[in-house]
């Protein structure tokens, strides 16, 4: 049996006419460019988010250097982050000229630490970048009140956690300006590369729809120096329609997220996610913490099963930030976390029957000791 990390196919089967359809209407008006899907579909993440001004761009990534540029940070500032995460979280702080700052996760929900968030504060420190890693939201509500204890800027980085909630506030909704991804992988992807910033604060709002265009306003007329992320109008078309269907398709994801936490709770060599009392994950990924990970996926794998590791080294020890003078042994937890984890299909097609040959060959390869 075939059963891979992510089927797309499966996904976009039922739908291709309904994107057709929408996608046709941009070909009708040839409205490539920010077009009125591109309008339409903000309005509908506005709601989906509930939050009240939705920024569409051109990636993810954009989204964090948007977010960034629009707070006024830049050269000298320190921005406080994890180093856990996707290479972006923390490319975007060197990119406009701040220094990241790391701290360590927590051992539970590899999600930032708030216990060790104000150590890290110094009289240059202006924001922290928090990521609802895997698609369960970090502690928005402590974190939130360090912030503003310490007149910090919080950016969410909730790439993977679309429609996730931390005590009943949806993610991405909570900071200063939360920002999604539509890369084609996501819960919501999109055909291509495609992203959005979200805030309830109008002026930042405001900043964001001109930074996104070059900081212009009017044409030829720049009172900041943005970027060119412009969302494209045919990727906003596919997302419209998707859209309808992702509070269904996360509940699915829960659904084989409860079935493998019933199915595989009494296997000792793993260790399931662990998920927040106050928090509800749309599990992007399902990251299980596993005895002798790279044999285990090198298993899986010469079953058909796709499984991958994110991630699989922290970005303290990257080389491109070297410059930053960590080493190995500063943050024990994500450094063991690296050597550890493995994230198996949750996807919301994913068949009982995947489901069970999954759970089959992790068991089996741990019997087989």
């Amino acid at each position: 049996m075939k059963v891979p990390l992510l089927d797309i196919n499966a996904q976009y089967s039922p739908i291709l006419d309904e994107i057709r359809a929408e996608i046709e209407k941009v070909f009708a008006t040839h409205a490539y460019k920010l077009g009125p899907q591109v309008k339409e579909f903000e309005e509908e993440i506005q709601q989906f988010c509930s939050v009240k001004h939705a920024i569409g761009c051109s990636s993810g990534t954009d989204a964090l250097l948007l977010a960034l540029l629009a707070l006024n940070i830049g050269d000298g500032d320190e921005v406080i982050t994890t180093p856990f995460t996707f290479f972006a979280t923390v490319s975007s702080i060197h990119r406009i000229g701040a220094k990241p700052v790391f701290i360590d996760v927590t051992p539970d929900t590899y999600n930032i630490d708030p216990n060790k968030i104000e150590k890290a504060i110094t009289a240059k420190t202006k924001a922290i970048i928090v990521v609802h890693l895997f698609g369960q939201p970090a502690e928005m509500d402590r974190i939130m009140e360090i912030a503003k204890k310490n007149n910090l800027k919080v950016v969410e980085d909730n790439a993977q956690g679309i429609g996730a909630k931390f005590d009943g506030k949806t993610a991405g909704a909570i900071g200063d300006i939360g920002t999604l991804s539509f890369f084609p992988s996501k819960n919501l992807g999109a055909m291509g590369d495609a992203g959005m910033c979200l805030t309830n604060n109008p002026d930042l709002s405001a900043k964001l729809f001109q930074l996104r265009e070059h900081g212009e306003n009017p044409q030829y007329y720049h009172k900041w120096v943005g970027l060119n992320s412009r969302l494209d109008t045919i990727q906003a078309a596919v997302l419209l329609v998707k859209l309808r269907y992702l509070a269904g398709w996360s509940e699915m994801r829960r659904q084989n997220a409860r079935y493998y936490y019933e199915n595989m709770s009494d296997i000792p060599q793993i260790k399931l996610p662990f998920i927040h009392k106050k928090a509800e994950s749309n599990f992007n990924q399902f990251t299980i913490v596993a005895e002798k990970r790279d044999e285990l996926k090198n298993y899986l794998i010469s079953k058909d099963i796709g499984c991958a590791i994110y991630y699989p080294k922290p970005l303290h020890l990257q080389e491109c930030f070297s410059y930053l003078n960590y080493k190995s042994g500063d943050f024990l937890i994500s450094e063991e976390l690296s050597k550890k984890v493995l994230s198996i299909p949750v996807y919301s097609e994913l068949s009982r029957q995947q489901q069970n040959y999954v759970i089959d060959s992790i068991r089996n390869f741990y019997n087989q000791e």
